[in-house]
């Protein structure tokens, strides 16, 4: 069975800093694209960042583009995003997603970890 652990969502003043994690199991990790997506209130849930299996690419919604940065670590089955300069526009629930095409598309998604930007 797959899981998708996400962790590191908290408040936090705008200007600061989180970093966010996603720990994954039950699947072969390095052989998944990984994604963030984000969702706020009344809003649909849009993609923020990606990054290959090989972690070679990544890409960026042009929001955070500068501000941002995903990563991830192959052996440690974890995918990360650290957030800079967080805006409260930034405020919504993140979700990390696992996503690739063998045969047949194969997606998990997180269960959402809640980041909040205010003072």
């Amino acid at each position: 069975q797959v899981h998708l652990v996400g962790s590191g969502g908290g408040l936090v003043q705008p200007g600061g800093s989180l970093r966010l994690s996603c720990k994954a199991s039950g699947l072969t990790f390095s052989t998944y694209a990984m994604s963030w997506y984000r969702q706020a209130p009344g809003k649909e849930r849009e993609l923020v960042a990606h990054i290959t299996s090989t972690g070679d690419t990544t890409n960026y919604t042009d929001s955070v583009k500068g501000r941002f940065t995903i990563s991830r670590d192959n052996d440690k089955y974890t995918v990360y995003l650290q957030m800079n300069s967080l805006k409260p526009e930034d405020t919504a629930v993140y979700y990390c997603n696992a996503h690739r095409v063998v045969i047949v598309p194969e997606t998990y998604w997180g269960q959402g970890t809640q980041v909040r930007v205010s003072s």
